[in-house]
Order: C-alpha cells, then sequence, then structure tokens
C-alpha cells in the first residue's frame, strides 16, 4: 500500500504562483509514476501531469499551458505541482495519484490516490 497526502492548496489571486505537494509513505515512489489531476465542482477530473518512474514528465497541453511544473523527490518520497500565472479556471480539488510504472492518462490506472487539496483562483 501506498498512502499519499497532498498540501499546498490555498487561495492564490489570478497571476499568482501555488505549489502543491505530495507525500508518499508506506513504500518507496522510485517504482511508481505520480500523476496529477483536478476536479472542479460539477466538471469531471481530468488529468493535469505525470512525473514516470523513469524521471519522464508528461503534460496535457490545454490545462497546462507551460504554466504547470510537475517533480519528484525519490530520496524525500515526494512530488510537486508548481502551478504559475494561475487562473480562476484552475480552481479546482488538486489529487495526486501513484501507478507502478509509466505515466498514465486515465484516472483508472492509477492505484493509489491522496485525499486532494483544494486550489482557488480569486481575486
Amino acid at each position: 500500500q501506498v498512502q499519499l497526502v497532498e498540501s499546498g492548496g490555498g487561495s492564490v489571486q489570478p497571476g499568482g504562483s501555488l505549489t502543491l505537494s505530495c507525500v508518499a509513505s508506506g513504500r518507496p515512489l522510485n517504482s511508481y509514476s505520480i500523476g496529477w489531476f483536478r476536479q472542479a465542482p460539477g466538471k469531471e477530473r481530468e488529468f493535469v501531469s505525470c512525473a514516470g518512474f523513469d524521471d519522464d514528465e508528461i503534460y496535457d497541453p490545454t490545462i497546462t499551458k507551460g504554466r504547470f511544473t510537475i517533480s519528484r523527490d525519490n530520496a524525500k518520497n515526494t512530488a510537486s505541482l508548481q502551478i504559475n500565472s494561475a487562473k480562476p479556471e484552475d480552481t479546482a480539488t488538486y489529487e495526486c495519484a501513484a501507478a507502478r510504472g509509466d505515466c498514465g492518462w486515465g484516472a483508472g490506472y492509477y492505484e493509489f490516490w491522496g485525499q486532494g487539496t483544494q486550489v482557488t483562483v480569486s481575486s
């Protein structure tokens, strides 16, 4: 079992930045890919980005548009998602998830999930 706990959410003004963290416990993350998803009220969960176990990185281009940066630190068993130039449409609950092997785009591919952290972008 892998337990994931997100933090770093909060309120930010449009144009601001925020860094979300995902801390894992239970197993080393070095054989897992870490994905970030988000879900806004009334909308479906959507894939944002993934940091692969092999240091590969993928981003949903329609969402991130160069504004998001994913990273991971296997030594600390953590992953992060930095949001820059935040927009109101980034308002959502952000979740990290872990999957053995390569990154995947679908939520069903990921085996372990955190509880989520809320991000609100508003002036």
